[in-house]
């Protein structure tokens, strides 16, 4: 009889996907979805073949130190910067992520967090169960802006970037972009897009939505110099990763009103969330949900395992990262 790889699945997961993966692993499953201390992440990984994680678990050198068996680590996300890729390069540890399956899911969270914070939808909630309804009038009521016919810059042009721009299109809405590669002419015009530099589109747009990737390059895109280019107007709408935007700056400029609102899926540290944003009335706060319904989320845990199974097997795993292990 022969002996199933073991798999550590570091996060809870549906129910049926560990039945799923019982048939062919050893499974060791944390369903009671404790976060592991980078101790308890470095001794579980030196007793598998594979792991399915999440954003949570660092996979660096430290991590991998004891990881002897360890052929893959399956990422639940499309974003990765919870791996050091040359790290698991270098310990001939495949990385691979989640792409595609969540791309409509985060583009309809992003436009529903910029529609939220441009209306004002939390204060406004928060004003009726404070009691305060009957303070309406004309002027005094919690006053928004526009989307419709407003000016919508996006910074970061990749899949999830041109669904949200797609769907401006319905709001009648003027799109100007921002990416490190300019999209082709056939993207730009069925997105109705416009290429600028970042510093035109952070002067010129209504509304700024972040869809880029976390790296050292955008650690901190938007700080205090970025944020004084924008309308005093403006709203700022955050769905990529925490770090791109830097959280103390954005306190302070919301609190001075130096920019109307803003909209934050994704924060600095997460789960802690800068106290300061806590206390200001005029910024939407979301737990990192852009992905969160459950055919989404399954999908995700499914292309997951998929990645693990294929490795395992000998083969190519669909959503290779550090493709240089397969040459």
């Amino acid at each position: 009889m022969s002996v199933k790889p073991r798999i550590l699945v570091a996060r809870a997961i549906f129910s049926d996907c560990l039945v799923r993966l019982e048939k062919n692993f050893e499974v060791i499953s944390n369903q009671s979805d404790t976060i592991f201390s980078p101790e308890q992440l470095r001794e579980y990984l030196s007793k598998v073949d594979a792991a399915l994680v999440a954003g949570s678990e660092r996979i660096d050198e430290s991590a991998l130190v004891n990881a002897k068996n360890l052929k893959i680590v399956a990422n639940i996300s499309v974003g990765y910067n919870n791996f050091d890729v040359p790290a698991m390069t270098a310990a001939g540890v495949m990385a691979t992520n989640t792409p595609d399956v969540l791309t409509d899911t985060t583009a309809d969270f992003g436009f529903a967090l910029l529609m939220a914070t441009a209306r004002r939808i939390t204060e406004s909630e928060h004003w009726i169960r404070n009691g305060q309804w009957d303070k309406w009038s004309i002027v005094h009521n919690p006053l928004g802006m526009d989307l419709h016919h407003s000016t919508l810059g996006i910074i970061g042009m990749g899949r999830i970037g041109q669904g949200i721009a797609k769907r401006a299109l319905g709001f009648g809405m003027k799109v100007i972009y921002h990416n490190r590669k300019r999209i082709s002419e056939a993207d730009e015009k069925e997105c109705g897009a416009r290429y600028v530099d970042k510093e035109t589109l952070l002067c010129e747009a209504d509304h700024i939505v972040l869809v880029v990737p976390y790296s050292a390059e955008s650690h901190h895109l938007i700080g205090a110099k970025e944020i004084a280019l924008m309308k005093p107007t403006a709203t700022l709408v955050n769905i990529a990763r925490g770090g791109i935007v830097d959280d103390v700056a954005l306190a302070a400029a919301l609190k001075a009103k130096a920019i109307f609102a803003a909209g934050l899926d994704v924060f600095e540290g997460e789960p802690k969330v800068h106290p300061e944003l806590l206390k200001l009335s005029n910024v939407v706060l979301a737990p990192h949900i852009a992905s969160a319904t459950e055919r989404t989320r399954r999908a995700m845990v499914e292309l997951a395992i998929k990645n693990a199974e294929t490795a395992i097997a000998g083969q190519k795993p669909p959503n290779l990262i550090n493709q240089e292990l397969w040459k």
